[in-house]
């Protein structure tokens, strides 16, 4: 009986991971919704992801940078980065355990990310956009013209405000 309930436990306990490892390369990116106390005005989370893109795009274009296109791998350590701070409501580049951006999107099987940018409190992609290209260390990484690849996360915190993260890659 012991065994059984041994067995049982260990079983819940890898489920998680197994399912990690089974997940297709391909596979779609979940993206926590909205909180159900989100304002009215709250944009969905995807479609903020998506417009980060853009708009990143959009500057790179002004400055002469190529076009970066969108990493699922990039993608899943922007979600899991803006996750964390949304849940935590610690906003930093590095968590308490100490993992970097260049863990999480290795962690992702991406292998050479570039650079992260974070933000938090921000309703609209452009504001998002307009404040990191005001600061040179973000705006540096958005016109890294090496860079060839980009992941976006956004994900509403239980009080309805949204973190942003954006991370890019070499590859």
């Amino acid at each position: 009986m012991l065994d059984q309930v041994v067995l049982r436990i260990a079983l819940l306990t890898a489920a998680p991971v197994l399912m990690v490892m089974t997940t297709p390369a391909n596979a779609e990116v979940h993206v926590p919704p909205l909180p159900p106390n989100a304002a009215d005005t709250a944009v969905p989370p995807g479609r903020l992801m998506s417009e980060v893109v853009t708009r990143t795009n959009q500057q790179r274009d002004r400055n002469g940078c190529g076009q970066l296109a969108v990493d699922r791998e990039l993608t899943e350590a922007s979600v899991r980065q803006s996750l964390y701070m949304a849940r935590t409501g610690f906003f930093s580049h590095v968590w308490r355990d100490g993992t970097t951006f260049v863990a999480r999107s290795r962690a992702a099987g991406y292998r050479q990310p570039s650079g992260e940018n974070i933000a938090w409190g921000y309703e609209t992609a452009d504001e998002v956009i307009e404040a990191w290209m005001a600061s040179p260390s973000h705006r540096a990484n958005i016109l890294n013209c090496d860079a060839r690849s980009i992941g976006t996360g956004v994900v509403y915190g239980y009080n309805g405000i949204p973190y942003y993260t954006e991370v890019f890659g070499y590859q």
